[in-house]
């Protein structure tokens, strides 16, 4: 059986799993571990788990070694670095008056590179940025310019549902999402009830749109026409998940008819009893 292990870089930053091997390891212990950008520390924020050998698990990065008092002074100076620099950073931007807003700053563990990720309405001449920074700390600068929805994924935050926000707790890339998503949910196309931290529509209008639209088929739709059992009308609501349709009546009345009263439901499918038996017997 496969064991992993939670590893987390930054205060309140992502979990990502890893490979325990023959460490033993408990939540609190910071470890070393080798990432896309080097080597690095990380602290165990949850403790190692058994998962099944029928769970299908994408290959996962081993844990190089347990921590020194060394290692620990480096990233403490590592996490300084980055304060310092997203402070002087912003100050220098609201010196040269840049359209700009300053959303992260990310140091490699030995300091070979500091990136700042900013968001900005548009293109931004942010050379005499570049070289204020080189000349204060004489390092390779990187300036990456981001969108408002990987602003959200890199800060973090709570969503309207009370969870952590999709975007930084587990989706590994954007997906488009269209206000259409939220009118075959029957949402409210209240913008406020369907942004996210972002400002843009939420990610979760995409997680159900493909079984609402499954849902929905053979219902008929709003506006239409239609014959119940209690008269002619036309359909106003849908209620996707009891299978359920509101229909104002001729006579002015409204009534709520399941897909089986109007004779919509598909038919359910037969057993054939006499093949099922001959299985058994047969098994």
């Amino acid at each position: 059986m496969k064991k992993i292990v939670g590893v987390r870089f930054r205060e309140g930053g992502k979990v990502y799993d890893f490979d325990p091997g023959h460490f033993v390891l408990s939540v609190g212990d910071y470890v070393m571990v080798k990432t896309e950008k080097g080597f690095t520390v990380g602290k165990v924020v949850t403790p190692p788990r058994r998962l099944g050998d029928d769970v299908e698990y994408p290959k996962l990065k081993k844990i190089f070694r347990l921590a020194t008092e060394d290692d620990l002074k480096q990233y403490e100076e590592m996490l300084q670095r980055e304060k310092r620099a997203f402070a002087f950073c912003k100050e220098r931007i609201e010196a040269r008056g840049l359209p700009m807003n300053l959303v992260l700053v990310e140091s490699l563990y030995d300091g070979s590179k500091i990136t700042f990720y900013f968001t900005a309405d548009g293109r931004v001449d942010f050379r005499e940025l570049v070289k204020d920074l080189v000349k204060e700390f004489h390092t390779r600068i990187e300036l990456r310019q981001v969108g408002v929805r990987n602003q959200a994924k890199m800060i973090g935050g709570i969503g309207t549902c009370g969870r952590e926000l999709c975007c930084s707790g587990f989706l590994r890339e954007f997906h488009p999402v269209s206000i259409k998503m939220a009118k075959e949910q029957n949402l409210s196309l209240n913008p406020s009830k369907i942004s996210g931290a972002c400002g843009r529509l939420m990610c979760c209008l995409k997680f159900e749109y493909e079984s609402y639209l499954e849902s929905k088929k053979g219902m008929p739709k709003l506006g239409k026409k239609i014959d119940t059992p209690m008269g002619r009308g036309r359909v106003i609501r849908q209620n996707i998940i009891n299978k359920t349709i509101t229909v104002s009546l001729d006579s002015g009345s409204e009534v709520e008819f399941t897909m089986e009263d109007l004779g919509l439901a598909p038919p359910k499918k037969k057993t054939d009893k006499s093949k099922a038996k001959s299985t058994f017997r047969e098994s």
